[in-house]
């Protein structure tokens, strides 16, 4: 919002127009627009920081976590090696097997790869099924919101808003619970296909003993592997959040100061235009929240 927009908006509420929902909604947007070019912003010139001491903790906390992610990211490079010769391993165990006993073969190996699609099926609709409970938390929470300031103003409650929000969380409910019947079909196939491949290694019959005990080796080794990279990819999930939040925090120092600290100002010189479009978020968030909070 630029200087016009907000008399005119204060003009427009001199006869009754105050879109209040509207100048906080504006103000959410282009907090979350500020926040995401303060991360962008701290990213790209946190090397450059070091001399500038209100951020120093954020720039050797930020030394120390990319050499800790460096770390991961080899380890997590290793386990995929390890998992690659794994599976290398597996299937050159499969290829050797004689020719009465290939029917067997082929087809645990289709069940396989048909339960490693269906694994990753469940672990797809787990991550969605969590997406749409943070949803459905998150409109819980407004609803509340809504109630709580209705009573706050002891004005009425905007039921129409509300209504929408209920309607949505019934819509989501169902999609979680849909959800939830799918990943409970998905492990039912993936059990009887776990009971499939016990019954087919039974029937190997002990000729093939060695062989199978080798080709457990291999996917103990697949399974170990698979943990450990997830571990590792949890892990770097966490240091990247960290990471980011350590570059808002220098990317806010540095774009609020980059007009009177020549330190701030050196470091953010080749983002001079970011820092300008920030500077107007901010000034247009401050407005927008002066207009809501006049109208209110």
């Amino acid at each position: 919002m630029t200087s016009t927009k907000y008399l005119l908006a204060r003009f427009a509420q001199a006869f009754g127009i105050h879109r209040r929902n509207q100048r906080m909604g504006d103000a959410a947007s282009e907090t979350h627009l500020l926040r995401e070019a303060e991360a962008h912003l701290g990213a790209a010139i946190w090397e450059k920081v070091e001399a500038i001491e209100e951020v120093s903790v954020e720039y050797w906390n930020l030394r120390k976590l990319n050499k800790e992610r460096a770390a991961v990211m080899a380890r997590l490079n290793a386990e995929e090696d390890k998992l690659r010769i794994a599976h290398e391993e597996r299937a050159a165990l499969l290829q050797i097997s004689p020719d009465d006993l290939q029917p067997l073969f082929d087809r645990r190996s289709a069940i396989i790869q048909n339960l490693e699609t269906l694994t990753r099926n469940r672990d797809e609709v787990v991550a969605e099924a969590r997406q749409v409970r943070r949803i459905y938390d998150g409109l819980k929470m407004k609803l509340e919101v809504l109630a709580k300031e209705a009573r706050d103003s002891a004005g009425p409650a905007p039921e129409a808003e509300a209504a929408q929000v209920r309607a949505r969380l019934l819509e989501l409910k169902a999609q979680f619970t849909a959800l939830k019947e799918t990943r409970t079909t998905i492990a039912a196939k993936i059990d009887a296909g776990e009971i499939a491949i016990e019954e087919i290694e039974d029937n190997l019959g002990e000729d093939k003993k060695v062989r199978r005990v080798q080709a457990s080796a291999a996917f103990q080794h697949i399974s170990e592997a698979n943990k450990e990279i997830s571990a590792l990819r949890a892990e770097i999930g966490v240091l990247d959040t960290q990471i980011r939040q350590l570059h808002a925090g220098i990317g806010r120092h540095v774009s609020r100061f980059a007009h009177t600290n020549p330190q701030c100002a050196g470091a953010a010189r080749s983002h001079l235009g970011m820092v300008e479009v920030m500077r107007a978020l901010r000034r247009s968030i401050s407005l927008n929240h002066r207009l809501a909070n006049m109208a209110s």
